[in-house]
């Protein structure tokens, strides 16, 4: 795993330019590439590199299987049986690919399960964790 840091209103399109130069000191190819042939996958969406990381935060974006970024600080107890239905309140590091390897790859896992983000659909019914112990009973 690797680590970039980006200033508050960076695009993913800065996010993938300061990839790619990292990348680009250790493997030759990868100064050949521009930054728009690359894709961003985060919880199986490719994030369009118009985004701010920003409005992903703030707006709480979410995923798949749960919130695309979160940063609340918690603490995550589990005793017994664990939920599958129920999501984890932490979210997986995200994917770099090159667009062309996407092109052809898109009809094996795991990009045959990746779709373009769109803000306004609903990914999924999950429950944030530790809802099924807040609920009042009857």
């Amino acid at each position: 795993r690797r680590t970039v840091q980006c200033k508050k209103g960076d695009t993913v399109a800065r996010f993938l330019e300061l990839v790619r130069c990292d990348l680009a000191k250790e493997f030759r190819e990868m100064g050949n590439v521009s930054s728009d042939a690359l894709l961003y996958v985060k919880e199986d969406l490719i994030i369009p590199q118009d985004i701010s990381f920003y409005d992903l935060i703030a707006t709480r974006a979410r995923g798949k299987s749960g919130p695309l970024f979160n940063f609340d600080v918690h603490e995550d107890v589990r005793l017994g049986a664990v939920d599958a239905r129920v999501e984890k309140d932490e979210s997986h590091p995200g994917k770099i690919v090159e667009r062309r390897w996407y092109d052809r790859n898109k009809h094996i896992f795991p990009a045959s399960r990746w779709e373009i983000y769109d803000p306004a659909k609903e990914y999924g019914s999950y429950t944030i964790h530790g809802g099924e112990v807040n609920k009042k009973k009857k």
